[in-house]
């Protein structure tokens, strides 16, 4: 499932990067902190991999 805003995808790219161990866990917060908990690192590909073209800065969680 491609991300649907570019924070999404920002925050997915956070959260990958401390999955595969090239930041530290603890420096995460927020929607990256949350994606890390409760994505897999497949998941957080994809969304972190979604073309930032045509996407919103930001999505309300009530449209999504």
């Amino acid at each position: 499932m491609p991300a649907k805003s570019k924070a999404q995808q920002k925050a997915a790219g956070a959260a990958l990067s401390a999955k595969r161990g090239d930041t530290k866990v603890g420096d995460l917060q927020g929607a990256s902190k949350q994606m890390y908990d409760s994505m897999s690192e497949d998941e957080l590909e994809d969304y972190a991999s979604t073309d930032l073209d045509g996407l919103p800065d930001h999505v309300d969680e009530d449209d999504s």
